[in-house]
């Protein structure tokens, strides 16, 4: 048994499952860099903002999280 493994067996079944998804994100980002390809599944999300926020307003508000 690895080090790795002793310490997920000592926590809670509540934390396993959490360290088990951690884990399967890592393994996904790390398909995702090795295919090289970039994954727009997110395009679209913002559509029914857009008549709310232009261009230039996110741009602003862009610069003013920034700091600049």
């Amino acid at each position: 048994m690895t080090e790795l493994e002793q310490l997920v067996r000592e926590l809670p079944p509540d934390l396993r499952r959490e360290v088990q998804h951690f884990v399967e994100f890592l393994i996904e980002k790390q398909r995702r860099a090795a295919s090289g390809s970039l994954k727009l599944d997110w395009r679209g999300a913002l559509r029914d903002l857009r008549d709310k926020y232009t261009s230039v307003d996110l741009q602003h508000k862009a610069s003013e999280w920034w700091g600049d």
